[in-house]
């Protein structure tokens, strides 16, 4: 039998102690201690990540570029673009709104984002942009249809029913009403569609112009001007009908015929020579 007090006590160097606190921390407190360090670590990732924010981005741009090359290189690059269904729209405008650069691959275009800049210009209503591969891009337009022509400042536009603008009259839109004047596209529809109740009024009829954006008068090619009311525009115009039935005053020799006050016509005649001389 050896008594305890009898055994030797060991010497421990300084290093071992600490190990043996740092494990008695351990196992006293682990999970506040595993909580902290995650933490910490964390921070440093995240703060690590933040000083080498712009290297990484001009990293990934420089691959991505690397790779967009790549895949044109490959035979992806987009070689046929085809457009149909414009008119009014120039297909400069649309390839603009594309996007497609020259080493623009399949992959890397955006059908969706091509799509909602093209639907942006004036005269497009819908349009359908699709990618096949491996590099064909075709692009189907729906325009808005124009109801009228509208001169201001000496360029003629044609517009929608709306009264929006949706490109320029360039000679091959003759058939559609003119309108002229300041605010005359916006109530151009209304204009147009109380004449088409009308059509025998609509003989000879050369424009529409619209004064101080209150009424309109009817210019014709014989030189006659008919003043319509601001307000009781269907009525001034059935009531010209009947005059026109009765007595033919479309066809008289007169410069002003005006219906601004109801029912009371005025006609100011055309100057003849024997007036002139006398």
């Amino acid at each position: 039998m050896v008594h305890p007090r009898t055994l030797p006590v060991p010497v421990r160097s300084p290093r071992q102690r600490l190990a043996n606190r740092v494990n008695r921390a351990f196992v006293l407190h682990g999970r506040i201690i595993r909580r902290t360090m995650t933490a910490m670590a964390v921070c440093a990732v995240a703060l690590g990540l933040y000083q080498v924010r712009e290297p990484i981005g001009m990293l990934a741009a420089t691959l991505g570029e690397v790779a967009q090359g790549n895949f044109a290189q490959a035979g992806l690059a987009i070689g046929e673009i085809s457009i149909s269904g414009q008119r009014l729209t120039s297909e400069q405008a649309i390839f603009d709104a594309l996007g497609i650069a020259p080493h623009t691959s399949t992959l890397g275009f955006d059908v969706e984002e091509a799509r909602q800049r093209i639907a942006e210009l004036p005269a497009v209503h819908s349009v359908t942009v699709r990618k096949t591969y491996p590099g064909d891009v075709d692009v189907v337009i729906i325009e808005k249809i124009p109801v009228a022509r509208w001169r201001v400042d000496g360029v003629t536009f044609l517009i929608d029913g709306r009264g929006e603008q949706i490109g320029e009259d360039r000679g091959t839109y003759g058939d559609l009403p003119l309108v002229i004047g300041d605010g005359a596209a916006d109530d151009a529809l209304v204009m147009i569609r109380a004449l088409e109740n009308v059509p025998r009024l609509q003989e000879g009829l050369i424009a529409l112009s619209r004064i101080a954006d209150r009424r309109w008068d009817m210019l014709y090619d014989t030189g006659l001007r008919v003043q319509l009311p601001e307000q009781g525009v269907a009525q001034a115009l059935r009531r010209l009908v009947s005059y026109q039935d009765e007595y033919q005053l479309l066809d008289r020799d007169v410069s002003i015929i005006d219906l601004r006050i109801d029912n009371i016509v005025a006609i100011r005649p055309n100057k003849t020579e024997d007036s002139d001389k006398s």
